[in-house]
């Protein structure tokens, strides 16, 4: 895992005091925090060869992909309406270390193409730190019954 740069965010939050002029007792106070981004190095692999990227824990595989400019389809934008986004790890290793999926996740991997003993959905596959190394193979082709053969532009 790949400690890459150091990300500050800010944020307002109520914080408890007496106020004199307004008569409430809420003020606002600013709050900076530094915290390191943690990425894990993975792996796609398509007809085309193979792309390492670094992927921001807590991000999914099809964010990751769109951001890379990986061919992940993702036809409904991750909410679990289809399975253009599908894909499958490579080693059964990381695979155990996954989430099990849902019952919704396994009705659309029901409905991919070329599914396997290690199929997963790239919007449900999230990073975290024990998935570093991750592999991950995208199938020849995918089912989206809206329109086929249309590769929509992530947002």
């Amino acid at each position: 895992m790949k400690k890459s740069k150091i990300e500050v965010r800010s944020a307002y939050i109520p914080f408890p005091s007496p106020n004199p002029i307004s008569g409430g007792i809420y003020w606002v106070c600013l709050v900076t925090i530094f915290f390191l981004v943690c990425r894990i190095s993975v792996t796609f692999f398509d007809k085309d060869g193979e792309q390492e990227i670094k992927v921001p824990i807590g991000m999914s595989m099809l964010e990751a992909a769109h951001e890379n400019d990986i061919e992940l389809e993702g036809a409904c934008e991750g909410s679990l309406a289809c399975s253009t986004c599908h894909v499958i790890v490579m080693d059964l290793e990381q695979y155990n270390k996954l989430e099990d999926p849902t019952d919704e996740e396994n009705d659309m991997l029901d409905l991919a193409f070329g599914l396997t003993e290690t199929s997963r959905l790239g919007c449900q596959v999230i990073a975290k730190p024990e998935l570093d190394g991750l592999r991950l193979a995208l199938p020849a082709a995918t089912r989206n019954f809206a329109v086929d053969g249309y590769k929509p532009k992530p947002h």
